[in-house]
């Protein structure tokens, strides 16, 4: 009898959870070996070390980094056998035709391969990535130190840059993240305008560079955060009051019994979707293990664990069959909780009466200002970036 199979998956702690590992190898009969890091160097070793993973979880921007690097390999869509289950949001761009078609990097301009081997939204038998998780973000505050400037104001992106949090203020670090809020909150306190938020020219991204640096040297900003974890125990601290968040951190404020609320931005989300991506050099019997993996986390499971942290999946009808009629109606309704809900870890996180911030899937869906992006002039927006980090040392 042969060996169980090792799978090697390189990406970060938004996605490669410790009981998604071990439910795999139940299930599937195989070794997984997850290799956590930050955002950055996940991306970096995906790039430059295809060698060193089976496959690759990170978010559909980061393709436009690992496609021309020719690090990963087309995913066969007829090996998916649940591919058509999948919506239309990362196909198509978004859910309802009803809904704005938002900027930035669009999954379904990024899915499927091309007669050329390019990548773009014609479909085809081959993709780029299997599209999994995603979610709408924005940023948390707590209400309790909130300005008597913002007092019944619409929620806005424009908050973070308000004189009311100066000294208060997080960010994430990661410039294809961290510079689309601060473009956002830029625009949204008029302070610019961009033709087009998520591919900002050359002279925008210095006229935002401009006026960031010019925070930072006022102390506007308190922290820059690279991981969930970081961003929480910046939340946990006295020093910041309001930040942008990812799902896994709000519930983390949430068991610490931290107050706060994740703001509905009028100008919309930022949204991201992730997956999984095959390395170039996965084959043989590890490219079949893989495959298994990949169908694996469309049939219900995974994705009900997932929408215990706030993430949703591609084909949400199936994690419906792993769910309670309760955390349905709470995490994809939109509907206040009837019971006391657990999260991800299995342990009580949403109180009866408690209601997801946004609404359901859909409204919170359709509600996307902008998509994680990687923008043309990505290596000028990354030192232009990196200028503004440095400017309040």
């Amino acid at each position: 009898m042969s060996n169980p199979v090792t799978l090697r998956v390189l990406g970060t702690s938004v996605t490669l959870l410790e009981p998604i590992r071990l439910r795999a190898e139940e299930e599937l009969g195989i070794r997984l070996e997850y290799r956590i890091h930050d955002t950055q160097t996940a991306q970096r070793i995906a790039v430059m070390q295809p060698e060193s993973y089976d496959l690759y979880d990170q978010w559909f921007h980061n393709i436009d980094f690992v496609w021309p690097a020719r690090a990963i390999q087309p995913i066969d869509t007829r090996r998916i056998a649940l591919w058509e289950e999948i919506n239309d949001l990362p196909k198509r761009g978004r859910l309802h035709q009803e809904d704005r078609l938002a900027s930035g990097s669009l999954p379904c301009d990024r899915l499927f391969v091309q007669r050329d081997a390019s990548l773009g939204s014609h479909p085809s038998e081959l993709i780029s990535m299997l599209p999994l998780t995603h979610n709408a973000d924005s940023f948390a505050y707590r209400p309790e130190r909130l300005p008597t400037s913002l007092a019944g104001q619409e929620e806005s992106w424009s908050w973070l840059l308000d004189e009311g949090w100066c000294g208060h203020i997080a960010l994430q670090s990661d410039a294809a993240i961290g510079a689309l809020d601060a473009a956002m909150a830029v625009q949204a306190k008029g302070l610019a305008h961009f033709e087009n938020i998520g591919n900002l020219r050359l002279e925008e991204i210095d006229q935002l560079a401009a006026i960031l640096i010019r925070l930072q040297r006022h102390g506007h900003f308190a922290a820059f955060w690279s991981d969930d974890h970081e961003a929480g125990e910046l939340m946990l601290g006295p020093d910041v009051h309001i930040q942008s968040l990812w799902s896994p951190t709000l519930m983390q404020l949430h068991r610490a019994g931290v107050k706060y609320r994740l703001a509905i931005p009028k100008e919309g989300y930022r949204a991201w979707f992730g997956g999984l991506s095959l390395s170039r050099c996965v084959e043989g019997r590890v490219k079949d293990a893989a495959y298994a993996y990949l169908n694996w986390w469309l049939a219900g499971w995974p994705g009900a664990l997932m929408a215990r942290q706030g993430f949703y999946i591609s084909n949400p009808p199936r994690a419906r069959d792993h769910l309670s009629a309760a955390e349905w109606d709470y995490w994809y309704e939109g509907k206040p909780a009837t019971e006391r809900l657990p999260g991800s870890d299995g342990e009580p996180l949403i109180e009866p009466g408690e209601i997801r911030e946004g609404g359901s899937y859909a409204q919170r869906m359709g509600h996307i200002g902008v998509w994680n992006s990687v923008m043309d002039e990505h290596n000028y927006l990354v030192r232009k970036w990196a200028d503004f980090l440095r400017a309040g040392r």
